[in-house]
This record gives structure tokens, sequence and C-alpha cells, in this order.
């Protein structure tokens, strides 16, 4: 036992975690086993930002990830998880223009190249920063294939594709209504608009007919863009302005002449049945001016301030302008009415600023048919989504999907691949650096925009595997089989992988979609740095250890659901942690270290062994379905289930009768299986919680203790027996010490009086099973002697009594409390009762209080009331029970 003095008394995570992982990831086990005999797994994690800080999604999402490898690689397959960081254009750019601006210093002035060493430099600081706080809750990547989604491979990778989907007339180059940041200054993806409900006006407006025969009413949320309005549109079906399709408006403050359009796009129903058409700030009006040939005036700059074209305004912002023209609508008697309007917005899912629909000449992917092969994957189960709800999000956005606007004005990011000859007007789209033009020899200018991030990272499944080249990686590991995802990212990373995919390896880029929800505050709400209710997942991890955050990420877990992050789960999980250790040191303390089990004789295992083992048995079986179904948060229940109550609270307690007892000739029996089963019971929660696992196992004496844990085999349930009987027996004592013990607790017994009992039972079964477990009945229900009876004759009138399966046990009052001395105590404790509920209730009566007390008050007096009552009630009943004794 002197091994013992070796072990703290308690598991200090922040001393045991970094040592375990670097031992872990030092020795090889994080790589795939190179033995081809076994089946290859492999997922591809999420690529984090490098200007990303851990957070509690990121927590989640890897702690769900590793969950999924642990558990793979004990089940013997030869995996691998891929980690890696996303350039993050928008973002980073932001970041580094952020700094630079705190120094003076503007992205114009240092030019392309210097501004992109500087990011580089920016990316080697600090890019790295969220690889080591992954690595802190205990991700057991393949850190030997990290990548980067602008890395050499990775960016051949989006040549290839980029100058594939070219030749194929996948890409093109076009003026499109496009959406526009004008705080970004950059275009955004349709899935990169986030909606959000905005209060705002209609404003009713009055067009003039240009032969003064009257006017036309329309309403509108965005007076500002009047200035770009080239057309005013009716529906063709709409019997009020049939005859005045084709006559000419007077455009107001403008002045310019525009014609009244018959057009389908129009609502009959809605508002007046006329809408105003300003192609170059709407997308619907676009779409409407393309088809009748109308001009795109644009209105703004950049910045969405109005050009100088209308000098009144110009130099305006979109909010400013907005005031200032409805004012002069006003003054020129053009504004009818105004009216309150709550509608959605789109704005910049990266900053939050309103989306501004503009006419920009920009590259697009025709999506309509590399959406189909990807559609039909999931339609025929190639690839699932779990929960299969979540196929919805996909079919609805899939289904309806546009052109995908793929070029960013940013300087951070794949430069498109596209070259343009200034003399000529040729163009060259290659994977080459240079280009020169093959029409008159003159060198080429790149085209300066870079490409949308998630076009790098809907490839990120095959390009990471080495792709395009055909590499074993590739072969071995591709299709991926997990992939481990938020929901709020179905459109814009899962879509474009399946379409990626299907596109260039002609097979899915994963056979599962695992999707998780949101971590939101105790409260319910979304954590946002505007709320101030972020929580650091670090400072956790600092306080309480990795496996207690992990434990709390996935108590309650359901796939596709959001939970709330409850910190009081943080400190069940350290409390679970230090259950097991302390546990862990009980077994130790009671095992000599020469202890040698080859001698353990399985015919000598006693009810309680067997009941454990059978235990044991039915959790592999559950939990391992479980696993298998991505049902984290009720398998690891369980396994906590059986480890504290079954093992700790039940077998523990009962063997430590044979642990102290030297001439116990089933001593040996229960010290193998103490370490047995606590060792099993580790390799089922080592996914969960990796470090106190390994920790525990490392510890204890086991026949075939693997070098660590994480490279154990998984416990197979086959290889246990099951023992029914026992099971049913130890359940009705455990229900019989149950029931006791209630009785014992409601009376404020001390454990350390013993109580006799009479067993009233018609089943000699039962009998003899409460006859062999009467030692399991003297130290956990602190019972001093039993005898048995076929009924319940001549039981004393002062025994308390408990129903059981199979009977009832009685037990003498006199044996619990002295009665006399309990009567005293419950009459005095009833005239205190008597006394807060006069209190309470003239209170409640007085007028003056209820007038003018807070209803808070009045309602916290009301709970007294009511839960004085009851204890008076039950002190009144116990006091007769007594009394009539």
């Amino acid at each position: 036992m002197a091994r013992i003095d070796s072990i703290s008394k308690t598991f200090d995570p922040n001393e045991a975690e970094s040592r375990l992982y670097n031992e872990w990831n030092s020795k090889g086990y994080f790589r795939p086993d190179g033995d081809p005999s076994k089946k290859p797994f492999s997922i591809v994690m999420p690529p984090p930002n490098i200007t990303g800080q851990l957070h509690m999604g990121h927590a989640l999402d890897n702690t769900l990830q590793d969950i999924l490898v642990r558990y793979k690689r004990m089940k013997g397959y030869s995996t691998l998880w891929v980690p890696g960081t996303d350039h993050a254009s928008i973002a980073t750019e932001a970041k580094i223009v952020e700094q630079m601006r705190k120094e003076g210093i503007f992205k114009e002035d240092l030019g392309r190249e210097k501004f992109l060493e500087r990011a580089w430099e920016w990316k080697k600081t600090y890019g790295g920063m969220i690889v080591e706080q992954l690595k802190k809750i205990g991700s057991s990547c393949d850190w030997d294939h990290e990548r980067f989604t602008m890395d050499e491979g990775c960016s051949d990778a989006v040549k290839e594709v980029f100058v594939k989907y070219y030749n194929q007339g996948l890409i093109y180059r076009g003026e499109r209504i496009i959406n526009w940041c004008p705080h970004c200054l950059t275009s955004i993806s349709n899935a990169e608009v986030e909606y959000k409900d905005q209060a705002g006006h209609f404003w009713h407006l009055k067009y003039p007919f240009e032969d003064g025969s009257g006017y036309v009413e329309l309403a509108t949320t965005r007076p500002e863009t009047l200035l770009g309005d080239t057309a005013v549109a009716v529906n063709p079906k709409d019997e009020r302005y049939k005859d005045v399709i084709g006559k000419m408006l007077i455009l107001p403050l403008v002045g310019r002449k525009i014609p009244v359009i018959a057009d389908e796009y129009v609502d009959i129903e809605f508002g007046t049945g006329v809408v105003k058409i300003t192609p170059a700030h709407d997308p619907n009006d676009f779409e409407v001016g393309l088809r009748h040939n109308l001009e795109v005036i644009n209105v703004m700059t950049d910045d969405a301030h109005i050009t100088e074209d209308y000098p009144k305004y110009a130099g305006m912002s979109r909010e400013e302008a907005r005031a200032a023209i409805v004012k002069d609508l006003e003054e020129g008697g053009y504004l009818l009415e105004t009216e309150d309007y709550n509608h959605n917005v789109g704005t910049c899912y990266r900053c939050g600023t309103n989306i501004e629909p503009r006419v920009s000449l920009q590259w697009f992917v025709k999506m309509e048919e590399l959406a189909k092969p990807a559609i039909e994957a999931v339609k025929d189960g190639r690839t699932r989504f779990v929960p299969q709800r979540f196929e919805k999000n996909y079919f609805n956005w899939m289904e309806d999907i546009r052109d995908w606007c793929i070029s960013r004005q940013l300087w951070w990011g794949h430069q498109i691949p596209a070259f343009y000859c200034d003399d000529c007007g040729e163009i060259v789209v290659t994977k080459d650096d240079k280009a020169v033009c093959p029409k008159c020899g003159k060198e080429m200018r790149q085209d300066p925009d870079t490409l949308d991030t998630w076009f790098s990272s809907a490839l990120w499944p095959f390009s990471t595997l080495g792709w395009p080249e055909k590499t074993e990686d590739l072969k071995k590991f591709y299709p991926t089989d997990t992939l481990v995802t938020g929901y709020d990212i179905i459109t814009f990373w899962v879509s474009r992988m399946m379409v990626a995919g299907m596109a260039h390896m002609d097979d899915i880029p994963f056979r599962d979609v695992l999707i998780h929800g949101l971590v939101r505050d105790e409260q319910g709400r979304k954590m946002s740095k505007s709320l101030g209710n972020g929580i650091d997942p670090l400072e956790i991890i600092d306080k309480f250890g990795a496996d207690a955050l992990r434990f709390a990420l996935v108590t309650g877990n359901a796939p596709g659901n959001d939970q709330r992050f409850i910190p009081s789960k943080v400190e069940m999980g350290r409390n679970f942690s230090n259950k097991i250790w302390n546990a862990m040191r009980f077994i130790i303390m009671n095992c000599e270290d020469d202890i040698d089990f080859s001698k353990v004789d399985e015919s000598k295992f006693t009810l309680e062994d067997k009941w454990i083992l059978s235990k044991l048995k039915t959790l592999i079986e559950e939990a391992s379905v479980n696993y298998d179904n991505y049902d984290y948060g009720v398998a690891l229940s369980k396994i906590v289930d059986f480890i504290w109550e079954n093992y700790c609270d039940w077998y523990i307690e009962i063997a430590k009768s044979r642990l102290y007892d030297k001439d116990c000739d089933t001593g040996l029996e229960a010290r193998y299986l103490l370490n047995y089963v606590l060792g099993v019971s580790m390799q089922l929660l080592h996914p969960f919680m990796p470090f106190v696992t390994e920790e525990v196992y490392s510890n204890l004496i086991l026949d075939k203790r693997a070098d660590s844990i994480m490279i154990s085999s998984w416990p197979e349930s086959g290889d246990f027996k099951a023992y029914p009987e026992e099971e049913k027996m130890m359940s009705t004592l455990m229900d019989a010490i149950r029931s006791m013990r209630n009785i014992r607790a409601e009376m404020n017994v001390a454990p350390s009086r013993k109580a006799h009992i009479i067993l009233v039972t018609a089943s000699e079964d039962i009998r003899k099973m409460f006859n062999d477990g009467l030692p399991f009945l003297q130290r956990l229900a602190s019972v001093s002697s039993m005898e048995s009876r076929d009924s319940k004759d001549g039981i004393p009138s002062t025994a308390v009594g408990a129903v059981f399966e199979g009977g009832e046990i009685y037990m003498p009052l006199e044996d619990l409390i002295d009665i006399d001395k309990e009567i005293e105590r419950l009459t005095k404790e009833l005239d205190r009762l008597t006394g807060e509920l006069k209190r309470v209730e003239g209170k409640l009566s007085n007028e003056a209080f209820v007038g003018k007390a807070p209803e808070a008050v009045i309602n916290a007096e009301r709970e007294k009331q009511k839960k004085y009552s009851e204890m008076h009630a039950n002190i009144a009943t116990r006091l007769a029970m007594l009394q009539n004794k």
C-alpha cells in the first residue's frame, strides 16, 4: 500500500491535463493507426477563424468531435481527425486594418504587397492562439495533418476548382445586383446576409402624371432610393390601373420622366398595388429592370453615401438622406401619409451593418445544376442529417439556390486567378501566377478581388487530404465519416461542401452530418458582447479543469437542440471527478502493492459481485448504442448513474465488510472486481472525461491494461455474463434498504442508532435473500438484528413499516427514537409554527399592509403561510401518531 503515498489526495486538473495531453501527442496516439487491417474513420474539424478566441460554441463543437474520435479509436478504427484554421478574409482584414489605423497607417498607403506581408505576420503571431486553446479542452486531433485554408496545398485546390468551373462555363463575370456591405466595403453572398426585424416606416407618396391628369399613390420604406427610380410598376391584371400603363410620370424632387410599366412581380393585394422600381438598389427591381430594359442608376457610393450626381444630398449617409428627402417630399406636397412598419432588413453577418443591394461587376458560380447531385445525395440517404429534421433547412436552401457571388473586394484571401489585358480586353483564367495575353503578347493584370472565404472552405473535406493530388490519405480517408457542426452554417458551409464533393470527387464529402445547437446563457439568451453574458471556457478550464467543462457541455445535450450553459453543471463535473478519484484511492489503500489476481476464483463471486457485473454488461450494451446514435447526453447520464450510484454508493459500501474482514474468503475477488469494474467504467467514460479517466485507469491494478486508456479496446458486452436472478435479488434488497433509510431520515434518526427489523413475507426465497444479505442491511441500513414472519400478526403497535416488492419491513419505534423526548420536541415545534402562522395571517388580514406593500412582499408572505401550514399539518399528524402509541 506504499503506492498510495505517491497519489495526490485530490485530482489536480491543472497539473494533470497538460502533462497527459503532451504525453498522448508525443507518443503518436492522435495519429491514424498504420495497421492496414483497421477500418478507417475520418472527420475534419470545422476550421475556426484565425481571428478567433475560443468560445463556448467552439468548446461544444470540439468536445462532441473529440468524443466521437476517442470512441472510434477505442473501437479499433484507424482514426484521422484533421484540424485546421480558416483565413476568414473579411474578419481578418478588418482586424489588421483596425490595428493599422491605431498606428496611423492606412491600407491604401501600404499597397497590396506590403499589406499582405503584414497580414501573414499577423497570422503568424495570432493565428495559432486558438489552436493552443483547442488543445486545452483535450482535442485529440492529428496535429501532423494540421491545415490552413491559405496554405500551399489548399490554395492549389482553390485555383484548380476555379479554373475547372470556368472552363465548364460554371463561373462567369457579370454585372448583377449583389449584397454590398458599406462597412466592410465588399460584396457578400446571400448566405452571409442575416435578416433582422427593424422598426421603420411606410411613406405613402404621390407620383404625378406628366400630363397633369393626376397621380399614382405608392408606399416605400426607402425614400432615399427614389433618386434612382426608373419606372413605376403595376400588375397587368389589376383593373384599377389598366388605363395608366405606358403613361409617363414625373419623379418627385428629381424631375426625371419615368414610365408606368406592367409586371406580374407586383402584388395586387399589397398596399396600393403600385411599386417604385429602382433597379440599382433592389434585387427584385433589378430583375424587373432586365425584363423591361430599364436604366440602372446607382445613387450611392461604396460606403452608402449619396453620390455627387445629386448635389443637394451628396455626401449624406442613407439615414441622413432619408430624413432630408422625406422633409422635401412633405414640403413639396408629395407625402400623403407616414405609417409605422416593422420589417426584415438584411444585415452583414460579420459587422451587423444594413446591406445595400447594388449592381456591380462581380464573379459568380452557376449553382442550379451543381446543386442537383448534392440534393439527390441527401434524398437517397448517402448523406444523412442527425437529427433528420435539419434536412428541411438544407433542401429549402438548395432547391431555391441562386447564383453565388464569389468575388470580394479585399486583399487578404485567395486572389482570383483571372487576368485581364488592358490593351485588347482579353481574359485568361489560369492557375499560373502570371499571364501573357494570347492575342497581343502584353503582360496581363490579375483581378484584384479575392474569393469568398467559403469558396475555399467548401473544399475542406478533400483539399485537406491532398487533392488535387491523388494521395494515400485521399484514397483511405475520403469520404469522411461525420461532420459535426451547428445548424447556423448549414447554408453557409454544409451545402457548399456537398456541392464541391459531388462536383470534384464524384462522391459525398461525409456520410453523417451531426447537428448541434447553440450554447445559450442560463436564461436561454444567445451569448453576445452586447449583453455581456459570454462565458470564457478557458477561465472555466483554469478553475475547474477541461473534464468538468466537457461534462457540463454534454450533460443534457441532445442533437440539434440549443442548450443552456448552467455553471452548477461544471461543479457537478468536478465533484464527479473527485468521487471517482476517491473511489480509486480507496481501492488502492485496500490492495497490497503485490496483490496477485491470478488466483481469483469466479465461482466465489457473491450476490453483489454478480449484480455489479450484470449491471455493467447492460451499461456497455446501452451506452454503446447511445454512442453509435450520437446520443451523447443519454450515454453520459447512464455512465454517471452507474459509477456514482451502483458502483460507489452501493458496491463499494457493500464490499467494505469483505475488505475489512481478514478471514473473509472472498476478499480477493472483491478487490479484483473493485479494480476491474472501475477500470471498465473509466473506458466507457473516457471519451467524455479523458484526463481523469486516464489517471484513474493508469493507477488501477488491471490484468490487461493498455499503455493508455485512449488506445485500450472498447469493452464489449459479449465478454460479460448476465445474472438476471442476482440483479432481481439485489434490486429487492436495495429497495428495502432505501425504504428503511427514508423512514429513518423522516424521523431524524442518527445512523449510529441501530434498529431491530421484522421481515414479513410469504416467500422463502426472499427470506433466504434477506438472511444472506443481513450484512448489507447492517452496514447500509443500520440494522442490529432481524427476524422474519409469515404474517403481520403480533407486530408491535409502535412499529413503523415500509413496503417493498415481495414483503414488508417493520421497525419498533422505540428502537429509533425516545418517544417521550420526541413528543416534547414536536410539541415545541408545533407551538412555534402556530405562532408563525398567526403572525403571517395577521399581516395578510391587515388591509393597510395589503394595500401598501409591494406585490412581491405580499406574495412572499403568502408563500410563508403555505409553507407553515404544510409543516404544521405534518407535525400535528406525527405528534398524534406518537401520542396514540
